[in-house]
């Protein structure tokens, strides 16, 4: 018995002391020291996971990069692995990171990231790394010219902080384009703004759809198919039309503000545009770059990533040959609230280092990844999409402003609506912002897009949409992306922070008690013991 009331109360003391000594303290991070040097008398193999398209000079520049980087490092090898979606990167590393098979280095999104690193250690905190005098930023031991800290577009760098540590660095950027068939906006007897404003885009939306004949017929195409206006990313059509308003969408912590009277107004706005033939979305109608090259549309909004399939020469382009259609493909900002204070998203994939039980296998993914920010690596990639490279040193670099220079002399590598389209974002890097970070942010995202992609499926099935409808679609997909549950996580995080100090005194007062008891307890236990009892 008494053995066993001996360690109870050890064990008790234990857990007070534990209490006392992490009181509501945030989960401590896995270690990861860098190595003196890199062992290059060994082999190294890390696997990198990309994504990419149906691209197949996106292919090309990985594995040049890959044969060119293991030339500088003969003992590492870099094991590919493509996919065609982020997604599906996400779901496999959050499939593997219970497996212990994370890739060594992935192309990812911060948001992404976010849920990741709620296991302390999955993704390495770069911020060491980055100024480490050998191996960081145009660090002395590197065997290629890479940016050093003042050669990184400071924007783009800031996207990958999360809860003040650097988790990811930036591989390539883009933003939203709004796409515009000019011969068809003119046919209207419009013409196109500098900036175009959701009031001006509506309007001429309306007049497109207003040319449908009795026999189904648009007098502005001639076909019996015309979707004035269309969106691809509906996530990003709402959370630019919240910032553009200042209407709440997430606080840097990750409250909950989307539900307000902007975003009520603005799935109104859809329903009614939707009811009058004037708007669709991507996953309702199609690809907006089909539909734009057919000349089945006016306005396509798509990333400036994917410009190599819009308009009517588009070297990408997945339409039959005798769908094709000749015009003039101009590219302007996505619709604006205030044509005086352009705002758009900035998006593109980061890359993440994962943590690894072998020091020297994460110090060659920091290295591997230090050269996809390489001058050479980022112009090849920016020259495959509508990509901007995300360092100052490429961006300036001779090679990659002739490539600019070069725009329209042929419809392939210096296809001219892609380029036009790196230019919009290099244009507009002071007009971009990006949303806050969390875990938990993707599916607020998600959420975004889906009650605008919920209203136009609804009215096309003659749904009303009204006050009723659009609160029980709040309610909707607060339950589908548990958003409710996000917000309770939140809380209780928050009601973990420092204790007050009666709580402190309290506490260190009854664990000091049961120390005194502990110590008595045994004091008095082994004089029995010594006595013989």
């Amino acid at each position: 018995m008494r053995r066993f009331r001996f360690s109870w109360l050890t064990s008790l003391v234990l857990a007070l002391c534990l209490v006392l000594s992490g009181c509501h303290g945030a989960k401590s991070k896995a270690a990861f020291t860098i190595p003196e040097a890199l062992d290059e008398s060994r082999p190294i193999e890390i696997t990198f996971w990309a994504k990419n398209d149906t691209n197949k000079n996106q292919t090309a520049v990985y594995k040049k990069a890959i044969e060119e980087f293991e030339k500088l490092y003969p003992n590492i090898k870099v094991n590919l692995k493509l996919y065609t979606d982020y997604g599906k990167i996400y779901n496999d590393v959050i499939t593997n990171i219970a497996t212990g098979t994370t890739p060594n280095v992935a192309i990812t999104y911060p948001d992404h990231i976010a849920s990741y690193i709620q296991q302390d250690g999955i993704v390495v905190g770069l911020d060491e790394l980055m100024a480490d005098e050998k191996y960081g930023l145009g660090g002395s031991e590197l065997k290629f010219d890479g940016p050093d800290e003042n050669e990184l577009v400071d924007a783009f760098v800031e996207e990958g902080v999360i809860n003040g540590t650097q988790y990811a660095m930036p591989f390539m950027r883009s933003t939203e384009a709004l796409y515009i068939n000019k011969n068809l906006v003119e046919k209207l007897g419009y013409e196109i703004p500098d900036v175009v404003t959701w009031d001006w885009i509506w309007e001429v939306s309306n007049a497109a759809a207003a040319t449908k004949g009795a026999d189904g017929v648009y007098s502005l195409n001639g076909q019996k198919v015309l979707i004035p206006f269309i969106y691809k990313s509906t996530d990003n059509m709402m959370i630019q039309i919240l910032k553009q308003l200042d209407a709440g969408y997430s606080d840097d912590e990750g409250h909950i503000e989307i539900f307000n009277d902007v975003t009520t107004e603005t799935l109104e706005k859809v329903a009614q545009e939707t009811k009058d033939g004037a708007f669709s979305t991507f996953k309702v109608s199609g690809y907006p770059a089909n539909l734009l090259n057919a000349s089945q549309t006016l306005f396509a909004v798509d990333s400036t990533a994917g410009a190599t399939w819009m308009g009517a020469h588009a070297p990408l382009s997945d339409i039959s040959p005798d769908a094709f259609t000749e015009f003039e493909t101009v590219i302007r900002p996505v619709p604006q609230a205030d044509p005086d204070d352009v705002t758009m998203i900035s998006q593109g994939p980061s890359i993440a280092v994962f943590g690894k039980e072998d020091p020297q296998e994460v110090l060659a993914s920091w290295l591997f990844v230090q050269y996809l920010m390489s001058n050479e690596a980022q112009i090849g990639y920016a020259q495959t999409e509508g990509y901007l490279p995300v360092t100052t040193k490429a961006l300036n670099d001779p090679a990659y402003q002739d490539y600019l220079a070069a725009a329209g002399t042929d419809d392939n590598e210096h296809y001219s609506v892609k380029i036009d389209a790196a230019k919009l974002l290099m244009n507009n890097l002071d007009n971009t912002f990006t949303t806050p970070v969390f875990n938990g942010s993707a599916s607020l995202r998600n959420a975004a897009g889906e009650m605008v992609e919920d209203v136009v499926r609804s009215t096309r099935r003659k749904q009303t949409v009204d006050d009723a409808y659009i609160q029980e679609l709040y309610d909707k997909v607060t339950s589908l992306y548990r958003l409710d549950q996000l917000s309770q996580s939140i809380q209780s995080s928050e009601s973990l922070g420092p204790l007050p100090k009666s709580s402190v005194w309290f506490l260190s007062i009854l664990g000091g008690t049961w120390i005194v008891i502990l110590l008595a307890y045994a004091k008095n236990y082994f004089q029995q013991r010594k006595d013989g009892h």
